[in-house]
């Protein structure tokens, strides 16, 4: 904890919330999506999101997938693709 942190703790005060860094926003992105982060996350998150354009553009992929594959049917997926993608998640899921 660095001084000014120490200094907030002893006046009673919380400590600044740490900065999120790109792969810590990746992990939280679905709970973002979602809206289920806590207060405090989703001020980190957007104040993330502020200062990184790389962020921003990867927010707004994830948010054209979701509505994408939102609009997917199971019975439009051939039953092979069907089979190859339940093997993927599967094996990612694994690791």
């Amino acid at each position: 904890m660095n001084v000014v942190d120490r200094l907030r703790v002893a006046l009673g005060l919380r400590p600044r919330p740490q900065p999120l860094a790109c792969n810590q926003l990746v992990e939280l992105i679905t709970d973002y999506l979602e809206g289920s982060l806590p207060p405090s996350e989703r001020a980190r998150f957007d104040a993330h999101l502020e200062q990184c354009e790389g962020c921003r553009i990867y927010l707004e992929q994830m948010r054209q997938t979701v509505a994408a594959v939102g609009a997917l049917r199971e019975e439009s997926i051939p039953p092979p693709t069907m089979d190859q993608l339940m093997w993927a998640f599967r094996a990612w899921n694994q690791r």
